[in-house]
């Protein structure tokens, strides 16, 4: 028994009458009528009663006329899945980031999607950089946002931001009455920061702008998070430079400060070279498309008087 089959019986239930249902199917009689035989042979059960004028359907038939129906309804859905899937329509897009992309640019992003792509499930991961490029190159993610960082053949990318670092420091310290901070401004200071095993870029562009000015950063606290850093500081516990896209006045207890000649951080969308999920190709668009509004949301951060 198939669909086919399930399909030809329908047609009868609906029309009562063996020729027009073969004609609803472009069929001739004679074959229709084996067909419906062969399937009441293969069920062994009677379907429809027949006499020369009349065709009715026998309790069995009633019931199989509602299954029937029931299964061709889901097999014409999983047709029509197929190919939303296909298309990029439909599906699942597991999305990683890092917290940095969380305060701005995520939600942006995803909101964009979910409006273009509402049938697609976006599964959000928030983690460090480095376990980001480890899921990619696992296949355990389908794309991810996060820092530029060295280059892997089984990987692409696509600029999404150009970010900068900015210093954070307690709401009572000495440096919130200046506007714009040095390197040398900060050679006394305990620093706090990811390290270089969970934030590569991020941890490269630190040490390099004190080592620019000749000066060994001297880091306190290595904390994975983001958010224990700013929580670090605001207890504090020392200073720290972070991404300016996380740095707002929602964080009470810290204050930005803009840092002279301000090391630049470049964030981008990062998927898989080969990948068989059609969802992606949307995200690369939105990336593509919103990539000025996006920087424009990005603004440097500015010292408080």
């Amino acid at each position: 028994m198939d669909s086919r089959q399930m399909r030809y019986f329908v047609a009868l239930a609906e029309t009562l009458h063996f020729g027009r249902a073969a004609a609803r199917l472009h069929m001739t009689q004679p074959p229709f009528s084996r067909q419906i035989a062969n399937l009441e042979r293969e069920l062994g059960v009677q379907l429809v009663e027949r006499n020369s004028r009349h065709v009715t359907l026998t309790q069995a038939g009633e019931r199989f006329l509602a299954d029937s129906r029931a299964v061709l309804a889901q097999f014409e859905d999983a047709c029509r899945d197929a190919r939303l899937v296909a298309e990029g329509q439909k599906g699942e897009l597991r999305l990683g980031f890092m917290m940095h992309a969380a305060h701005r640019i995520v939600p942006q992003i995803v909101s964009c999607y979910a409006g273009l792509r509402p049938d697609i499930r976006i599964v959000l991961l928030e983690t460090t950089p480095a376990e980001i490029e480890h899921r990619l190159l696992g296949g355990e993610l389908d794309a991810a946002i996060t820092f530029a960082g060295r280059p892997f053949p089984q990987l692409r990318t696509v600029p999404v931001i150009t970010d900068h670092l900015c210093l954070i420091v307690p709401r009572e310290h000495a440096l919130v009455g200046r506007d714009t901070i040095a390197p040398h401004d900060l050679a006394a200071e305990d620093l706090i920061a990811a390290p270089a095993t969970v934030a590569p870029t991020l941890r490269e562009a630190i040490t390099g702008y004190f080592e620019m000015a000749g000066i060994v950063p001297r880091f306190r606290y290595e904390p994975q998070l983001q958010h224990t850093i700013v929580r670090l500081v605001a207890a504090r516990l020392g200073v720290a430079l972070v991404p300016a896209s996380i740095c707002d006045e929602s964080i009470v207890e810290v204050v930005p400060r803009a840092l002279a000649a301000a090391p630049t951080l470049k964030v981008v969308l990062s998927v898989p070279a080969e990948s068989g999920n059609p969802a992606i190709a949307p995200l690369i668009d939105i990336i593509r498309d919103w990539k000025g509004p996006l920087a424009a949301a990005m603004p440097v951060a500015q010292p408080t008087r």
